[in-house]
């Protein structure tokens, strides 16, 4: 798994989601939590045209998602994600390896340690 790396803190990019926030995906009805975004499509051209095939813009930001129940995550385009509203927690081998809680309907981040 990719390490969240912070991009956005070194860039100003208006993405609608955080790391941690609880989303669903519009297309494919499955739930899953944020743990990295990109500013802009980071992936290759072959990737995208395999993928991505509802041609996503790739100059809006892209997250990467832990998937509810599923050992895998996602790499999805901000178009196709919205809120989850539900308030519950995911299920994914990976979520204390990345968030040290669940809070408020939202996952917590962990500290960064050198």
């Amino acid at each position: 798994m990719p390490g969240w790396s912070g991009r956005l803190n070194d860039m100003m990019v208006n993405a609608c989601f955080s790391i941690g926030d609880l989303v669903h995906h519009k297309l494919f009805d499955y739930r899953g939590v944020v743990y990295d975004i990109d500013p802009q499509f980071m992936q290759s051209d072959e990737w995208y045209r395999k993928m991505a095939q509802s041609r996503p813009p790739k100059d809006r930001p892209w997250y990467r998602i832990l998937v509810h129940n599923g050992i895998h995550e996602t790499y999805v385009a901000e178009r196709n994600l919205e809120c989850d509203h539900s308030g519950e927690q995911v299920s994914h081998p990976l979520i204390n390896q990345v968030f040290s809680g669940f809070v408020d309907g939202r996952y917590v981040r962990l500290e960064r340690r050198n």
